[in-house]
């Protein structure tokens, strides 16, 4: 499971640094651990608010998080806090 999240997390880097948002490169085998610390934290992942101005929320970090294919990978206060993350930023499921 956790390389398909690494994958689709790639693909969904790829997909916004095509829209212009850069992301900070985080190299594969530390790509989970980087993501449970962005969850823990108080601040949004990379690119966040640049892909909330363009309404695409769906490439975002906290996305993947609650996305049910990998929703195992994370404790329920990290998908909590993706969750509301993204409907204060209006994201419609």
């Amino acid at each position: 499971m956790e390389e398909k999240f690494t994958a689709e997390w790639e693909r969904r880097r790829t997909q916004a640094e095509g829209l212009g948002v850069r992301l900070r490169p985080v190299p594969r085998e530390k790509l989970l651990a980087a993501s449970h610390r962005s969850l823990s934290g108080s601040r949004e992942s990379d690119g966040f608010a640049q892909l909330q101005k363009l309404g695409r929320l769906d490439l975002t970090l906290e996305a993947l998080a609650v996305d049910k294919r990998f929703t195992a990978l994370f404790t329920d206060e990290e998908a909590n806090e993706a969750l509301s993350r993204l409907l204060d930023a209006g994201y419609r499921f």
